[in-house]
């Protein structure tokens, strides 16, 4: 046979057989986990620059196109390395018993993990009630253990209101402000208590209060506040600023995921893209991991390299 044939075929016969070895080393990588994200204004971002951030990489099931806390845990994700296929399902000043009323055939799928919160002060009607969220919880977590038995549910606790705390007449008036979020805290518990369903309580309004502790956050929006401490809050002192929900999200994001929301550094992506400088992003980082350290029973939070993204 003439030489050339003999390379041209022994030539082909290899780029055959490594085509066949990239094919077995290579295999279709899974499709990324789903993760719900049902709750009010207290996740779509109400008043701050976070309520569109980066709207198009999550899925808005009401189509209002908002990213929130949501999209936020998304970049942080992305960060890690880890890919969610993110969707969020969000009313304004509602708890979750309306999304069980009104949005069941929406939210009812077979999801991988959903994070879920209720009304701001459990009640709006019975400030400090948990009666109407204990109730809710259970069944809307029963609605989504039905489309996938193996459903990781998670149940944020929120924060202290300055606007039920500070004037006179309001529900939470003459105490602490920290008092109106361990309440919150107490009635999350009593939820996760009622339902084997809820694996965990997160600790955002927990982490709220110490980043007031340790100076991060002023705790008093209606006198000013001092320098060299953020407002988590927004103008309506009820929302929170893109300072708190940027502290929701980090703290979700290190229950969630189980790392350490320091790694993600001063120059975290969404930090900088939302104006939060490089010491107040390393701040909040600290306190967000200060607290998921404290719960109880925890394994240690683990360090990772951040990952560039594109805008």
């Amino acid at each position: 046979m003439n030489l050339r044939l003999l390379t041209s075929a022994f030539t082909a016969l290899l780029t055959l057989s490594s085509a066949a070895d990239r094919s077995v080393a290579a295999p279709r990588s899974a499709a990324p986990e789903t993760i719900l994200f049902v709750g009010n204004s207290f996740m779509f971002g109400s008043g701050s620059a976070a309520r569109y951030y980066r709207a198009q990489t999550v899925t808005d099931l009401n189509d209002e196109k908002q990213g929130g806390v949501p999209a936020l845990f998304k970049v942080f994700a992305n960060q890690a390395g880890l890919d969610f296929a993110v969707s969020l399902e969000t009313v304004g000043g509602s708890g979750l018993d309306l999304h069980l009323e009104k949005k069941a055939d929406l939210i009812g799928r077979p999801w991988d993990r959903v994070v879920m919160l209720g009304q701001s002060m459990l009640d709006n009607t019975k400030p400090g009630d948990a009666t109407k969220l204990v109730k809710a919880a259970r069944e809307i977590s029963e609605l989504f253990s039905s489309k996938n038995p193996r459903v990781d549910i998670r149940l944020v606790a929120t924060w202290s209101r300055a606007d039920q705390t500070y004037p006179e007449k309001r529900a939470w008036h003459g105490k602490s402000i920290e008092t109106m979020a361990l309440d919150v805290r107490r009635g999350c518990d009593l939820a996760a208590a009622g339902t084997p369903l809820i694996r965990a309580v997160l600790p955002v309004g927990e982490a709220w209060n110490r980043a007031f502790k340790a100076g991060v956050a002023d705790p008093n929006p209606y006198d000013g506040i001092a320098f060299g401490q953020v407002d988590l809050w927004t103008n309506d002192h009820y929302h929170a600023s893109t300072y708190g929900y940027y502290l929701e999200a980090l703290v979700i994001f290190g229950d969630l995921t189980g790392l350490d929301p320091r790694s993600l550094g001063k120059t975290e992506r969404a930090a900088g893209d939302l104006g939060i400088s490089a010491t107040q992003a390393a701040a909040l980082q600290q306190v967000a991991y200060d607290e998921l350290k404290a719960t109880p029973g925890r394994p240690a939070l683990k360090e990772f390299t951040p990952a560039k993204i594109p805008r």
